[in-house]
């Protein structure tokens, strides 16, 4: 009966999710008897890509991003924003973020090419196993398409499912913000 268990176990991952990753096998304890089964599962992409457009000109759009240290006025989970080093075309950040009961820090070198208007994000040091982070800001016809690309993965696997339960409400979060601190900064005022 376990054997038929455990097949019908695997077929049906295996229908749902063609590409499983093995993880490392487990024991299973049943009637005192120690089986190795191996588990498999399939994690959520911690990857978005996104195009979205506001009216706003690509310069002022990649002002607000380019400015880290104003992260924590606005973005969700920013606790806080430390830039290292500083120059025209780079910067070196600490950032601090936290959700629940989690906090971490992380620093990431940025590259900032303003004539591109373009900014690129790399993982430096801190929880992550990686992290890549793309902004490009695109003139158009009254305004400015943002191209939004983030990929990243947590050396800690319990963060790493707390986060891939959360990942796409988070990222939309994360881009709302962005564009309510855009309305926020560059708006016309009423009144």
């Amino acid at each position: 009966m376990r054997m038929q268990i455990l097949r019908h176990c695997e077929r049906h991952a295996s229908a749902r999710w063609p590409s499983l990753q093995q993880t490392s096998s487990h024991m299973l304890v049943n009637r005192g008897l120690l089986q190795p089964i191996r588990l498999c599962y399939h994690p959520v992409m911690t990857t978005h890509a996104e195009k979205r457009f506001v009216p706003f000109t690509p310069e002022q759009i990649y002002e607000l991003v380019a400015d880290v240290r104003q992260y924590p006025a606005f973005l969700p989970w920013c606790i806080a924003a430390r830039i290292r080093t500083q120059t025209e075309d780079n910067l070196k950040a600490d950032l601090i973020i936290g959700f629940r009961m989690f906090r971490e820090s992380f620093t990431s070198y940025v590259a900032l090419n303003k004539d591109a208007l373009e900014i690129e994000v790399e993982y430096a040091e801190g929880p992550f196993k990686y992290l890549k982070n793309r902004w490009k800001f695109i003139e158009t016809e009254g305004g400015c398409m943002i191209d939004f690309y983030v990929d990243f993965e947590f050396n800690s696997r319990l963060l790493q499912s707390v986060i891939e339960s959360l990942f796409t409400e988070a990222v939309k979060r994360m881009v709302a913000a962005f564009e309510s601190r855009a309305h926020a900064l560059y708006a016309p005022k009423l009144g």
